[in-house]
């Protein structure tokens, strides 16, 4: 038996086929958290065709980051090992294993890039405010920045993937502020980035959802 937590079943939502031989406890709103990281900077594997394995890379200037995002894979994969790889780049990678993954993000290891596979965020998560909160979070503490531009606080999220940059807004128009895309063309074989801004009401953007690089 597979059991939620913190779950709003009104719209019943399906999360998708799970394949747990033991009882399992699954905190969405850790979920949904970790479903914004790992579109942000995550990577699904299988190289060894036996456990699928979720990559988040992260910078070395975040160790808090670093240390949410552990926490959180531990959250939701609490008796699977999460272990940090360090990089020669300023970078490291939080990984782990599990072929629950698969099901709990919604893409797959083997269907090509996040790009290929025209990945979203599921609507389980779009469905609800604090759902959303969470992957909003964790999408804008991976691809996104916080900066000053003339003066004005900002934020901004990058993707390449053009059904991402379709959600992204709506759920922050759900939440009640406005975000802009700025689409820019690129020349092949480059693929097109969307620049979605908040430029109003950004520090109330930012504290409501959350958002903390550090």
């Amino acid at each position: 038996m597979l059991r939620f937590l913190n779950c709003d079943f009104e719209n019943g939502f399906e999360l998708g086929k799970i394949n747990a031989q033991t009882p399992q406890e699954v905190d969405l709103k850790a979920l949904a958290y970790v479903v914004g990281l790992a579109l942000g900077d995550g990577n699904l594997s299988n190289p060894n065709g036996r456990a699928t394995k979720l990559r988040i890379t992260c910078d070395t200037r975040y160790p808090n980051l670093i240390r949410r995002i552990v926490n959180a894979l531990e959250t939701i994969l609490p008796t699977n090992k999460v272990s940090i790889l360090e990089r020669p780049d300023n970078c490291l990678d939080v990984y782990c294993h599990s072929n629950r993954l698969e099901s709990l993000l919604g893409w797959k290891a083997h269907g090509g890039s996040k790009y290929v596979q025209r990945v979203g965020v599921p609507d389980w998560i779009k469905r609800n405010r604090a759902y959303s909160k969470n992957c909003l979070r964790g999408l804008f503490e991976t691809d996104g920045s916080i900066y000053r531009d003339r003066g004005y606080l900002m934020s901004m999220f990058v993707t390449i993937i053009p059904s991402l940059a379709q959600d992204v807004p709506e759920m922050i128009s759900d939440l009640g502020f406005t975000a802009h895309t700025y689409h820019i063309q690129q020349v092949p074989p480059q693929q097109d980035r969307y620049n979605i801004r908040v430029s109003k009401k950004t520090a109330q953007f930012v504290q409501f959802v959350g958002i903390t690089k550090d």
